[in-house]
């Protein structure tokens, strides 16, 4: 997907800000050339804004997608996934297992959930960063409790783990 999406902007980095702005928040594009959260439509004004860019590279962004078929198929599909706990996780007595890993290396969130549900510990989230949208993407596991420092250890084990925060 990626590779096709910076293609098509390679020479408009400007609009290749929007692309990734609009897919990291998980906005849609719809045929009516407007951008939306869910079923909240997000101004031209504030979405330039977000990705520091001219409200006018929104525009010319939402054209290029939809003339293109490839592009309209993802574009408008794209739906938000929900709020991300991490930050508020503690005000609501969760766990958090925070993982740094190197990017394309299978089977870390599986050893990883493995591990804590070994210790019967219910999971309430995960979220797994984008290597093409950030810059040192982290798997972050929301769960029900805290889990024990011992896992610490047993995590960074995993091949390809870099770092391990637990809190």
């Amino acid at each position: 997907m990626w590779n096709r999406i910076k293609h098509k902007f390679e020479k408009y980095p400007a609009r290749m800000s929007v692309a990734r702005k609009v897919v990291e928040l998980g906005l849609s594009v719809n045929e009516n050339n407007k951008v939306y959260c869910g079923d909240v439509e997000i101004s031209d004004v504030a979405l330039a804004r977000a990705a520091g860019v001219d409200r006018r590279t929104i525009k010319a962004t939402i054209d290029v997608i939809l003339a293109d078929e490839y592009l309209k198929s993802i574009f408008t599909n794209l739906y938000p996934a929900g709020a991300f706990l991490k930050n508020v996780a503690p005000n609501l007595g969760f766990g958090v297992v925070e993982i740094e890993a190197q990017a394309g290396n299978p089977g870390i969130l599986a050893h990883a959930t493995e591990l804590i549900a070994r210790e019967k510990v219910s999971i309430r989230q995960a979220h797994a960063g984008d290597p093409e949208l950030e810059e040192n993407p982290r798997l972050t596991i929301i769960t029900e409790k805290k889990v024990k420092g011992n896992l610490y250890n047993e995590i960074l084990k995993i091949e390809g783990v870099k770092m391990v925060s637990i809190y």
